[in-house]
């Protein structure tokens, strides 16, 4: 591992606690240029672990508090009538920085969920006939909370489809909540924090990651865990190529982790149940697509060419 990911990675250790492999996953989901998606009960961090990130990455950071009542104009801005020069001046929303905390995303209406995807997507966004621009690096989390909870609009596939990763916290072990009931409080830790990197730095390291060689052998692996997904009658539906392609970024950018610069089938496995868990559906049993089960599934089914 490069010295500024190590750094990047002990200080968000400092302050979320008990969750190595976790931070691991957001760390490579940023590397690899996608967007994280945090699922899990409210109170465990996840809104913590999006301000210890901006923070101990430099990042501008803006944070959406998702609600029923959010407009899309609420996220991209919207143009307002200048008295004095008698014209529309655009006034940017918050959708314009370089990391967005969505929080609680499956609380808003579909309408305004819609609103991210072409910031997602495209790294830009249309607003009123213009389309603008949005920094680099651009990086969205989204915390959401569990389906079942009151006042929550599941998240279409289109939208899940975005995100390169989607990652649960759970609950600390005893030791590390031990740590968190008798230590400082962790808005007191955050507040300390300093950027372990510029943006520089994090753009040449994602270009490194895009680098990183994979072989033919490593490819044909990834094409049978695919092929595997469409084939297997235990899926709804298979991977799609553009989760293959998110498969070999997040392993690339894992390998870099490992201050490798080859992939190996390790690293496609290690990531395997953050980049497919979101994307794949049971046709036994439909709560399954909330768990890393069926990308485990995968592991064991597709054997290492």
């Amino acid at each position: 591992m490069t010295n500024p990911l190590q750094k990047v990675i002990q200080q968000t250790e400092q302050v979320i606690v008990g969750k190595p492999l976790q931070i691991r996953f957001a760390v490579a989901c940023l590397l690899a240029r996608g967007h994280l998606l945090i699922e899990d009960l409210p109170g465990v961090g996840k809104t913590t672990l999006a301000h210890v990130l901006a923070k101990t990455l430099g990042l501008q950071f803006q944070r959406i508090q998702f609600t029923s009542d959010l407009l899309p104009a609420d996220i991209l801005g919207v143009s307002v009538y200048q008295r004095d020069t008698a014209d529309f001046k655009f006034h940017p929303g918050p959708i314009f920085a370089q990391m967005i905390l969505a929080d609680e995303v499956n609380r808003a209406t579909p309408k305004a969920q819609s609103a991210l995807l072409e910031a997602m997507e495209e790294q830009q966004v249309t607003v009123e006939g213009v389309t603008r621009p949005l920094p680099v690096p651009f990086f969205v989390i989204a915390t959401q909370n569990p389906a079942h909870q009151i006042g929550t609009f599941p998240l279409p596939e289109s939208q899940l489809d975005r995100f390169l990763m989607r990652i649960q916290l759970g609950y600390p072990d005893a030791q590390a909540e031990r740590g968190l009931l008798s230590g400082v409080d962790r808005r007191d830790l955050v507040a300390r924090l300093t950027p372990q990197m510029d943006t520089a730095e994090l753009l040449a390291l994602q270009q490194q990651a895009r680098q990183i060689f994979v072989s033919p052998a490593l490819l044909d692996y990834v094409q049978a865990i695919l092929k595997h997904t469409r084939e297997s009658a235990g899926y709804a539906h298979g991977l799609s190529p553009r989760a293959g392609l998110a498969l070999l970024a997040a392993a690339r950018a894992w390998a870099l982790l490992d201050g490798r610069n080859a992939v190996i089938p390790e690293d496609v496995q290690a990531v395997l149940p953050g980049v497919a868990s979101h994307r794949l559906q049971s046709t036994q049993n439909t709560f399954a697509s909330n768990s890393d089960a069926l990308a485990r599934e995968l592991i064991v089914a597709v054997p290492i060419p």
